[in-house]
């Protein structure tokens, strides 16, 4: 596999950090999973969104900024190869759903100086999931403070990655997750390192099984 440096991205419960272990293990690739579960802001937020959605998306602009900037500038000898379960612009991305407009507004320009100083993936991997199967992962996982995300609100979350999916982006693989399971069946996962393996020529990718 050519590509050095893979995110993967999703909605809330789509399988991100899953497959990001299982195609880091593959490869012998160093894994960077998002570090959420420190974010004094996130279960506040989902108990009072109006009131805690600015603070929460700064920080995890912030999180995201310096985790990647200390990841992409450290040489690693014996692990060329890197995948993080997010990409960068999903705080942007989040921060579209989240924000009242005169706060989208000055969080942008913030997105806008610190965007170009981060190297992009060179591939992105986008999993799909239909919002009732992202709400059986939600509480199968078990997390407290996402036990309430309602269906309106991934929705929403689902309506901007689509529209950010359909620009002029990077090189992107979509796999549909509601009949791809690669964590539970070996052969769905190798049928996505075989696709990796190949190095194909492409600008978008779809992989499901039918």
């Amino acid at each position: 596999m050519s590509y050095k440096y893979i995110a993967i991205e999703g909605n809330i419960g789509s399988g991100k950090s899953s497959l990001a272990r299982l195609l880091a293990a593959h490869y012998d690739a160093r894994l960077v999973l998002e570090e959420f579960a420190d974010n004094n802001f996130l279960a506040k937020f989902y108990q009072d969104a109006d009131r805690y959605a600015f603070p929460l998306e700064l920080s995890f602009l912030a999180d995201r900024y310096t985790q990647l900037r200390q990841l992409l500038s450290a040489q690693d000898l014996f692990r060329e190869k890197i995948v993080t379960d997010y990409l960068f612009t999903k705080s942007k991305l989040f921060a579209r759903v989240n924000l009242r407009e005169h706060e989208y507004e000055l969080f942008q320009k913030l997105f806008g100086i610190i965007d170009p100083q981060l190297s992009p993936p060179d591939l992105l991997i986008y999993l799909h999931a239909p919002v009732n199967r992202l709400q059986q992962n939600i509480k199968k996982r078990g997390r407290a403070y996402e036990q309430n995300i309602t269906g309106e609100y991934l929705e929403k979350v689902q309506a901007v990655y689509q529209q950010y999916l359909k620009q002029e982006i990077q090189k992107t693989i979509i796999i549909d997750t509601s009949t791809v399971d690669f964590v539970s069946n070996p052969a769905h996962f190798q049928s996505i390192v075989d696709f990796l393996d190949k190095d194909y020529d492409f600008k978008t990718h779809y992989i499901s099984v039918q």
